[in-house]
């Protein structure tokens, strides 16, 4: 969210089904990519100016708050609009953070649009009096393709973001689902709009989407979005990472209200699942109720986890995870509990996406072992619990995997308490060797401390370790 965070410009370029993130220069930033139809934009309006964006309406300027932002000051314009991109863009997530300065009266709206071609026709999630709504606008049609109620909507930043892929659109309100829906539109540049509202924006930033099917939630895969490429744009050449896999297509949706059980092996046959009632707020908070709990044991597989996910799996002891993939991380993907030292929890294939903390937790003692997995726009791939009321030795064992920057940190490690971790054969894309291995002081109360963001060769052995 606005003000949160420092918003990087960024470039991406496909490299084994994710975007590759680089930091660029100050300034709008819409590269299209050889070997592909790839490509990815970016502003934050730190450079100044809103060069490369085309306006329709309203009183729009560069202006302070507390950084630079795209404010639309005219509360008065029925239709004030700011498109940027590729009409041959086609499916990708656009993402910006929007704060209503004057959303007053029935009409008023302020929001972003995807797929936009032309000032009246285009996908679009919007803040309201009292609310988030994601409709598709063609012409003087507007259908309603889901709303969420938002006490805040005339105050203060919200993060926005739209998904459009193949014939669905999915739009999203700090980090909450507002809906999901078919659209007609196919192609189109994005856009910032107003009606009868000023509004500011900022942190602009498009990313692509591989092919995700229209019954999933296509909240997850950031790759690159699909673009004509245009004479005038650079192309990068980064090798496709050969480890990483095409994601499943899910067979059907299952929305589960209460925690499904494991004992023994569950084939989900890569249906989707996704949380409802309970399940279903979509929120980050610690101690959720997970999707799955796996008992001693138990093996899940073939599992493709939507949004919202809940707490995702919970493992009570040894435990399988074979090719299980999270298209948007709840508030963790899995997390290794029990009690025994001589337990073992392994995930072998799968993938994960938009995991704002971390994909794997490690509460309990044993090992874990993460083999031949994928993931992109994560905070840290493996955390070994950092304050638990509890804590015990702890060992990672991380081998051909593939991640995708934004990442902190591989795997993090307590090395106090007596943990190890193991790296072989992992490939960063877009990272560095301060993405490999964080190492902490553990404690059982408060907050850890972190001593160092490099392997240090005794408590955490990284080998193998490919940077892109």
């Amino acid at each position: 969210m606005k003000h949160a965070r420092t918003f990087v410009r960024r470039r991406a370029v496909l490299a084994g089904g994710f975007a590759v993130v680089v930091a660029a220069a100050a300034g709008i930033t819409a590269t299209a990519f050889a070997g592909s139809s790839a490509a990815a934009f970016g502003d934050d309006f730190e450079d100044g100016n809103s060069s490369g964006w085309s306006k329709s309406g309203g009183s729009w300027a560069v202006v302070a708050d507390g950084t630079s932002v795209l404010r639309q000051s005219d509360a008065g314009s029925a239709l004030a609009r700011q498109f940027a991109g590729d009409s041959g863009w086609t499916d990708y997530t656009l993402t910006a953070s929007v704060k209503a300065v004057s959303l007053t009266g029935t009409g008023a709206a302020a929001g972003i649009a995807a797929r936009a071609g032309g000032a009246h026709q285009f996908d679009r999630l919007v803040l309201a009096p009292g609310v988030a709504r994601l409709e598709e606008v063609r012409g003087s049609a507007v259908t309603v393709l889901g709303s969420v109620a938002l006490s805040s909507a005339a105050s203060g930043w919200h993060t926005l973001r739209l998904d459009v892929v193949g014939k669905t659109v999915s739009g999203f309100v700090d980090q909450v689902p507002v809906g999901s829906g078919a659209t007609t539109l196919t192609s189109g540049r994005i856009g910032l709009l107003t009606s009868s509202a000023a509004a500011a924006f900022d942190d602009i930033s498009v990313n692509g989407l591989t092919s995700v099917p229209s019954n999933a939630s296509p909240s997850a895969t950031t790759a690159s979005p699909s673009v004509s490429p245009s004479a005038t744009t650079a192309s990068p050449s980064i090798s496709p990472s050969a480890t990483a896999t095409a994601w499943p297509t899910p067979t059907g949706t299952t929305t589960l209200t209460a925690t499904k059980t494991v004992s023994g092996t569950f084939d989900g046959g890569n249906g989707e699942f996704i949380g409802g009632g309970d399940l279903g707020d979509g929120g980050q908070d610690e101690g959720q109720d997970p999707l799955f709990e796996l008992a001693d044991g138990a093996t899940l597989a073939n599992v493709v986890i939507g949004a919202p996910a809940a707490d995702g799996v919970h493992c009570k002891g040894s435990c399988t995870l074979r090719n299980v993939w999270w298209l948007d991380v709840g508030e963790d993907a899995a997390t290794f509990k029990g009690t025994s030292a001589s337990q073992t929890m392994t995930v072998v294939g799968g993938g994960a996406m938009h995991a704002s903390d971390k994909v794997f937790q490690h509460n309990g003692p044993g090992t874990f072992i993460i083999e031949n997995f994928q993931a992109a726009d994560i905070g840290k791939l493996y955390r070994s619990c950092g304050n638990c009321s509890k804590q015990f030795a702890r060992h990672v064992e991380v081998s051909g995997v593939t991640v995708t920057a934004p990442l902190k940190t591989l795997v993090g490690i307590n090395p106090n308490l007596g943990d190890t971790a193991t790296i072989t054969g992992a490939t960063i894309v877009g990272g560095t060797a301060k993405n490999v291995c964080a190492l902490f002081t553990g404690v059982t109360g408060g907050e850890p401390t972190q001593t160092s963001n490099v392997p240090d060769g005794v408590a955490c052995v990284a080998t193998g370790i490919t940077l892109k």
